[in-house]
Order: C-alpha cells, then sequence, then structure tokens
C-alpha cells in the first residue's frame, strides 16, 4: 500500500555533495533507478548517495530491480524510495514523490501511516491482508484495495532505520470477489425463494466431502450421508425408488429428475423436487453430479386444494409432467433450471389466484343471490296474494301476471349467477340425452322461429348420462339462442349426440379434464363464427359481444359452470365466416334411466295448525305470514333465532317452524331448530333460503333429514310443502300409541342393525313381504309395528338407495315409501326397482293429498298422512289382491303409473 507516514522532511544538512554516485549507483533499476542516481541527494535528509548506509544502499538496489512495487520511507522523516511498479500506486504523484516524505505524499492517510510506521520501527513486522482506503486522485477520492507488507530495515547496528513495504494493488481482486459475493448471495437468495438445496456427488453417483446445505436440510452429519447415506434422511416408501432411479441416470449419465419426501433436520417430512445434472471434463468423462433439492411441500398443499376429485388431481400431476418435458428441453444449466422453477411456482400461484378469484366470484354471487331471492320473495308473495282481491279485473289480473314474470326472470337471472359460481344445488338424475332433446323440439321451434332450420343427429345406442335434466334443457336452449343470433335468424342449427371416448392425450392437453366415456353434445351453427380472442373469453361473466340491450353475458358462463358441477367438459370450435359449434362432454351413467312423476301442479289446501315464522327481514316475513294466514293456519312470527326460540319456551304450542337459514345474531337457525326439537320432540322444521350454499346444504345436495324451500317461491309450493310436514307430524303423532317412542339415540340413528335381517324375515309368509320406505324413525317403527301385526313380513328402509339394496335381497311384493326422501325421492326409487323387481306393487305415501284429490297419479296407489293402522293395512292388503277382470285393461294400461 502506499507510504503512510504523517512525519515532515527535516531540512537538508549537506548541500555540497555530488547529484550521484561516481561508481553508477544504484546498478539497472529501469525509470526509478535513474531517478535515484542522476538526483542531487545532498538537499535532503538522506544526503549525498556517498554517505548512504550499506543497509539503506543494499535495500534501495534490491528495490528497484524488483519487478513487485515496493517503497523504502528512511529515517525519522521517511523519506520516499521507490521502483517503477510501485509508479502505478502513485499516479500523477510520480516523479514528484521520489526523495518526499510520506506526510507530504499521502497527507490523507497520515495517521494510520504514522502508526503503522511506528511500529514497524519499533521491530514489528505488519501485513494487511485486502485493506481498504481512499486515496485522493487528480479526479478526486478513489476507493483502493491493497495487500499491504511492512517490514522494518536494520543498520548493522541493529536498529531499525527504515520500513519498506511491500503494495499489491488488489482493487480489481476484491471487486471481483465482492462481485462474486453479490452473484453466490443472489444464488442463495434464488434458492430460498424457490426454498431450494444445493449438492454435489461424485462421478459415481456417491456424496462426498462437506454438504453444508444437506447437512442444514436434514441434520445429518458427514459420516451419516457419505456414499448412499443421505438416502436415510428420505421417507422409508420412497427410499428404494429414488436409489433406483438414481443409479439409473448414473448408468445413462442422463438428467435425474425424481420427486421424494425427506425428514427435516425438525423431524418434519417435506416434498422435494429432485433435479440433478452432471459436469463433464473435455474428455467427456463425468467429474461431479450438481443437483437441487426444491422443497415444493406448499406447492403440492396449494395443488390439492384445488382438486376436488382424484380426477382432476391426474390432470394436474399430467400437467406437471408436460412442464418437466418443457424444463428437459431448457438450457442444461443450473441458472436455467432455478428460472424456470420460477416460473413454474408463478403459474401454479396464477392457476390458485385464478381458482380463489372464482371462488370469491360464487361467494359474491351467493350473497347477492340471497338478498336478491329475498326482494323477489315479498314481490313474488304480495303479488300472490294480491292475485285474489283482482279477480275478474282483467287489467289487474294482466299486470300482475306480467309483474310475475318479470319475478321469473329475476329468479333466473339469480339462478344464472349460482350457475357460473358453480354453486346452484343441482338435482341429477339418469337422463337419456335422446329422449330429452327430442322433448325440446317444440320448444326449440318456437325458440328459433321458423327462419331457423333445425337438423338433429342422434347416434345409436346413445348411453345415459347422470345431470341435471332441467338445467341441460337450459344449457341446450342457451346455445342455440346463441347460436340464432349469431345466424342473425336465419340459417341452420345441428344439434348432434354421440358417444365419445376422451383419452389421456386430450386429458393432458385440457385442465380438469378425466379421461373417460362421455356423452356429447354439439350444438353447431352456420353464422359468423368467433375469432380466437373472442374464444379466449366466451365464458366470463358479463362478456358479450352482442349490442347493449340484446344480451347480459351470461348465457354461455352459467353453461360452463353447470357442465363443470356436473363433472362433465365443454369446448368451442369456431372459425370466423364458418360457423359456431359447442361441444359439451358430460359423464356416461351406468344406471337405468330416471322416470320422473311430477305431484306438485295445482293449488292445494290449507290447514289450522300454528306454524312459527322466523324471518329477519321484515318485508318477507310479513308477505309470508299473510301467505300462511290466507291458507288458514294461524301464525306466530320473530324476527331472529333467539326470539323465535324464545317462542318455543313461552310454551306456546307449535306445530311447524318455518325459519330462514341465514340471519343475524350470535344463535344460528339449525342450531335454533335443534333447541326447539328438544322442547317440543314432533315439531316439524322447514327452513327456507334464497342462497343453499351454507350450513344446511353441503357440494350442492341437501343435508340428510333437512327440509328445504328455496327462496323464490309461489304460494302453492308453500302450502305444498308445509301440508306435507304437518302430514308427517300427524301421521308421527297418531302411531304413537301404537308403538312406544325410540329413544332419542335410536331415534337420531335407525341402525340397519335394528331391522329385519335375510334370516330374521320369513321367505315367502302367505300375508306377503312388505318394503317400508320412511325418513322418519318413529313414523317408520310405529308403522312397522301396524304391518307385524297384521301379519305381514317387514323390511325397513331410511333411504331410497338403502331399500334398492334391500328390494334386490329380499324380493318385496309390496313397497311403502313416502315421496319426499333424502336423497332420491319415492317416485325416482319406484323407477329403478321397475326392472330389478317386475312384480311389485308401490303405495305412496304422502302428507301433501293434492295428488290423490286430483288424480295425477293415475293409476297408483296413494296413502295419505296421517293414515290410521286399518287405513295402512287396508291399502297393503289390496295392492297384493289381483285386479278384478272389469278393471283388467285399465290395471295393465296404469302399472307405470303404480311401479
Amino acid at each position: 500500500m502506499p507510504n503512510v507516514s504523517t512525519v515532515q522532511p527535516s531540512p537538508s544538512e549537506d548541500s555540497d555533495h555530488p547529484a550521484s554516485d561516481s561508481t553508477g549507483w544504484p546498478p539497472a533499476g529501469g525509470e526509478c533507478g535513474a531517478l535515484i542516481r542522476g538526483r542531487d541527494w545532498a538537499t535532503t535528509p538522506l544526503g549525498v548517495v556517498e554517505g548512504w548506509s550499506p543497509a539503506l544502499r543494499t535495500t534501495v538496489s534490491n528495490i528497484v530491480n524488483s519487478p513487485v512495487p515496493k517503497v523504502l520511507m528512511w529515517g525519522t522523516d521517511h523519506v520516499m524510495l521507490y521502483n517503477d511498479a510501485y509508479r502505478a500506486v502513485l499516479g500523477t504523484q510520480h516523479p514528484d514523490a521520489l526523495g518526499r516524505t510520506t506526510m507530504e505524499v499521502w497527507p490523507e492517510i497520515a495517521e494510520w501511516n504514522r502508526e503503522v510506521l511506528q511500529r514497524c520501527l519499533g521491530g514489528e513486522i505488519v501485513c494487511f491482508r485486502e485493506h481498504a482506503m481512499t486515496l485522493m486522485r487528480e479526479d478526486g477520492p478513489q476507493p483502493h484495495v491493497f495487500d499491504l507488507f511492512y517490514t522494518p530495515v536494520y543498520e548493522a547496528a541493529g536498529a531499525a532505520a527504515g520500513v519498506m513495504c511491500t503494495v499489491l494493488d488488489v482493487t480489481d481482486r476484491a471487486r471481483q470477489e465482492a462481485a462474486l459475493r453479490v452473484g453466490n448471495r443472489r444464488f442463495r437468495t434464488a434458492m430460498d425463494a424457490v426454498h431450494g438445496v444445493l449438492w454435489t456427488n461424485s462421478a459415481d453417483g456417491r456424496m462426498t466431502g462437506e454438504q453444508p446445505g444437506w447437512a442444514a436440510l436434514t441434520g445429518q452429519t458427514q459420516q451419516e450421508y457419505e456414499g448412499y447415506g443421505w438416502a436415510d434422511a428420505l421417507h422409508p416408501d420412497d427410499a428404494q425408488g429414488a436409489i433406483a432411479t438414481w443409479n439409473a441416470a448414473v448408468e445413462g449419465r442422463a438428467m435425474f429428475v425424481h420427486e421424494h419426501r425427506v425428514r427435516r433436520s425438525d423431524g418434519a417430512w417435506r416434498n422435494f423436487a429432485v433435479r440433478g445434472l452432471p459436469i463433464l471434463r473435455e474428455d467427456g468423462s463425468i467429474d461431479e453430479w450438481v443437483g437441487v433439492h426444491t422443497d415444493i411441500t406448499e406447492q403440492r398443499a396449494a395443488e390439492r386444494s384445488l382438486v376436488a376429485q382424484a380426477t382432476a388431481l391426474a390432470a394436474q400431476v399430467r400437467h406437471r409432467e408436460r412442464a418437466e418435458e418443457q424444463l428437459r428441453l431448457l438450457n442444461e444449466n443450473l441458472e436455467a433450471r432455478v428460472i424456470a422453477e420460477i416460473d413454474e411456482r408463478r403459474q401454479a400461484e396464477a392457476k390458485l389466484a385464478q381458482a380463489q378469484k372464482l371462488e370469491s366470484i360464487g361467494k359474491l354471487t351467493g350473497g347477492v343471490a340471497h338478498d336478491f331471492n329475498n326482494l323477489l320473495q315479498v314481490i313474488s308473495g304480495s303479488l300472490h296474494l294480491l292475485s285474489k282481491d283482482i279477480a275478474g279485473n282483467e287489467r289487474a289480473q294482466r299486470l300482475v301476471a306480467n309483474a310475475m314474470a318479470g319475478v321469473s326472470r329475476g329468479a333466473k337471472l339469480a339462478a344464472q349467477l349460482l350457475a357460473f359460481g358453480r354453486r346452484q344445488p343441482l338435482e341429477p338424475r339418469v337422463v337419456n340425452a335422446t329422449r330429452m332433446v327430442q322433448g325440446m323440439d317444440d320448444m326449440l321451434r318456437r325458440a328459433l322461429g321458423g327462419a331457423i332450420e333445425i337438423e338433429t343427429v342422434l347416434g345409436g345406442g346413445l348411453w345415459n348420462t347422470f345431470v341435471d335434466p332441467t338445467q341441460i334443457e337450459n344449457a341446450v336452449l342457451n346455445l342455440a339462442i346463441n347460436a340464432r343470433d349469431a345466424m342473425n335468424g336465419s340459417g341452420r342449427l345441428t344439434i348432434e349426440l354421440a358417444n365419445v371416448h376422451l383419452d389421456e392425450a386430450y386429458a393432458r392437453q385440457h385442465d380438469e379434464v378425466a379421461p373417460g366415456q362421455y356423452v356429447m353434445l354439439a350444438v353447431s351453427d352456420t353464422g359468423a363464427g368467433m375469432p380466437p380472442e373472442v374464444i379466449a373469453r366466451a365464458f366470463e361473466p358479463f362478456f358479450s359481444t352482442k349490442p347493449e340491450g340484446k344480451g347480459s353475458g351470461l348465457g354461455l358462463s352459467m353453461v360452463y359452470g353447470f357442465v363443470k358441477q356436473s363433472n362433465g367438459h365443454i369446448k368451442i370450435y369456431s372459425e370466423v365466416g364458418h360457423g359456431t359449434t359447442v361441444k359439451v362432454f358430460l359423464p356416461r351413467a351406468m344406471q337405468a334411466e330416471d322416470v320422473a312423476v311430477r305431484l306438485d301442479a295445482g293449488a292445494v289446501e290449507g290447514g289450522t295448525e300454528v306454524v312459527l315464522v322466523v324471518e329477519d327481514d321484515a318485508e318477507v316475513r310479513e308477505v309470508v305470514v299473510a301467505m300462511l294466514a290466507d291458507l288458514g293456519y294461524r301464525v306466530l312470527q320473530a324476527s331472529d333465532a333467539s326470539k323465535g326460540l324464545a317462542v318455543i319456551e313461552s310454551g306456546i304450542p307449535v306445530d311447524l317452524l318455518f325459519t330462514d337459514v341465514v340471519m343475524p345474531g350470535p344463535l344460528k337457525s339449525p342450531e335454533m331448530a335443534r333447541q326447539a326439537r328438544q322442547r317440543i320432540p314432533d315439531l316439524a322444521v322447514l327452513f327456507t333460503s334464497g342462497y343453499t350454499e351454507n350450513s344446511i346444504v353441503h357440494g350442492g345436495r341437501l343435508d340428510a333429514g333437512v327440509e328445504l324451500l328455496s327462496k323464490p317461491y309461489s304460494r302453492e309450493a308453500l302450502a305444498r310443502k308445509v301440508r306435507h310436514l304437518l302430514g308427517n307430524r300427524a301421521q308421527r303423532q297418531a302411531a304413537a300409541p301404537a308403538a312406544p317412542a325410540p329413544s332419542s339415540a335410536a331415534s337420531a340413528s335407525a341402525s340397519t342393525a335394528d331391522r329385519p335381517t335375510a334370516a330374521s324375515v320369513p321367505a315367502r309368509p302367505s300375508a306377503g313381504v312388505v318394503l317400508l320406505v320412511e325418513d322418519d324413525p318413529l313414523i317408520r317403527v310405529t308403522s312397522a309395528a301396524m304391518l307385524t301385526d297384521a301379519g305381514y313380513a317387514v323390511v325397513e328402509a331410511g333411504s331410497a338407495e338403502e331399500a334398492e339394496a334391500l328390494a334386490q335381497r329380499h324380493r318385496p311384493q309390496v313397497m311403502v315409501t313416502d315421496i319426499n326422501l333424502p336423497g332420491a325421492s319415492g317416485t325416482e326409487l319406484a323407477a329403478a326397482l321397475r326392472t330389478q323387481v317386475p312384480e311389485l306393487v308401490t303405495i305412496f305415501a304422502s302428507g301433501d293429498a293434492s295428488p290423490l284429490l286430483r288424480g295425477e297419479l293415475s293409476g297408483s296407489l296413494i296413502l295419505a298422512k296421517p293414515y290410521t293402522s286399518a287405513a295402512l293395512v287396508s291399502a297393503v292388503k289390496a295392492a297384493l289382491e289381483p285386479a278384478p277382470p272389469a278393471q283388467a285393461a285399465a290395471t295393465s294400461a296404469s302399472a307405470d303409473g303404480r311401479h
């Protein structure tokens, strides 16, 4: 480093000596040697050259002939003598610095220099490695880094007379090392960003030497991870596979890509993606292996949260395999792999953000639907009540009808919002798509107009599909109307149905698609077609290319949400100027087609029981109370769950609790209903809500044993539901004396163990085998006792699914079933058993007697609740008796109705 002394030079003591040594000393020494030889040293504190001591002359000769930058600082004044290599340190101060003191040359480091020189003159050797200091240059202060080696120079008497300093300017090297440290720090930061751990292995694939990253991750010592000891930190289920894959990569000199679980030093198991590459020598042999363990535990957890079913998980795995294949094609160096890993993580985060966005929109639409349906309920109920007061006023009736049509359109809009968010409560059934499309023919022709030619192409042997029939009809109608608008009202619409198989290759190219068998429904038009940018946004809610006022932009998004919620797939194929085809793929169903029986048309009777209405929306509550009172019921009301429970606890007799699901306050509606039933065990409970994704509906299906009336509902729907529940309640009360009520545990569970088994039921008693299907435990127990007392063998079931299994085992002759059951309804059960047990006769038991009074179920046997023991036995007896000859034709014709 530069000489560093602050001592001022002393005046010359001898100015009369010659300018140089007559012998030509010092020999050689380059420019600085020549300057020393030609300098008049008599005017300096050193005096004439002939008077210099041997130690000084020898040291100066060595310095000026050295290729290493050196400087001698002699005497108490620290006069500087240096060589040519030291000129780079001095810069523009050379040659003036030769013979001057360190204080004059380096005033900016004077104090530091003085301390170092004093230590050396005291006999100490002082060294500095990579010492940073700022020196004054012509263009201002400049930072430098030096290696400095200070050595005392002794006179013959043994005293130190000067200090020789070897100076190595390592500024460039220090900058390079600093840049390397920055690069290493960035590399470590990048590795930390992807939770990465770097490791190296020998050419034969064994871990050797210090591996700080691996040791910090696993807590293993070097002795523990040496060789294949690293495998001891892997999960026992993953270790053998990882070693086998690693050995195969080493043998094939190929990239190692694997994924396994590693036990962290704290004992936790973490998932890691592993990649390793060989570093090759110039001759092509392997020098070593370099690899990275990247912690992907959180990524895997995020992926699992996005995957609702195993098929979707498989699609994600295939997607990852495609990403890994693309990764292999990238530049095979560590930096490229890290960048690719970060990019892949960002894509996963983007997908997660998209899924969270969809979830947020779904929640938003649910809240909007709840409040919107409450408003529609107020309007709908008020209009129903108003319609009775304007009977005979044709103009007023027409206006009310128009308003009701608006309510229906509003309810449809709310349903579309829920459909897009995949939150509509679906009622899927096994549907024959051929019959469904054929049944829509008239509807489509009316909707599309005479200028649209409709062509239907139906494949032979079309499979059934498990789907909500109402929603698939709405989807077809939406696609047809979109096609009509695209053709400007004139063209050809083609509806095609076919059986298709989506293979693994197709599934890998499309997210959320599981390979398998599907029923394909394609709607094609001859319209203007769509460009790629429109196709990319076609399923977005409220996106529409139609003029303002011609469409809401919810049609295709509703179809998309419904198809996805049904575990299906939808794809748009379009070319500008050549038309569009929308293909809907619905999963194949292996079961027989369900046959629906409509039971809820027309008006129904009211009653005189007491109904407690719990509703926080004052307007909705007022309308509901008015409708129930108009039906003849005595109505109590409360504005929240706590007040509703207070009415129950007051001792006022209540027959039915009618409550909204979503209400403010600490006490929630389901808990209120539970406590109310503890106080009134036979209380009937009916829930209502404008948005069913809440505490009583999960996965789009109503919880078992819960009755729900969705908003907005009509007066007739309310009357029928209330009448059915009160009929069930009356049946339980009428049956209670016939058999002791089961304990609460038995009523709640109604376990299969308490029902007759195959061994306990007679094979074919003379009175007959009766399958009793009833979800209410008390009604089921007492009705079974009635039939047993009459000599019948009774097989009990609490749901349609359980009844179907029992029917195949016991082959009953008569089935008595409630119409409203959890899961599949009684009519759906009867349709399913028609082919399995052809001789089975079905008796429908219901608290809603209107189908019996109207004769809607022509040919069916209906037992109105509440029924007596005599009525039940009489109905079963009539079912077992053969029809008289005069009724043979009618019986045969109505067999489908009787099931």
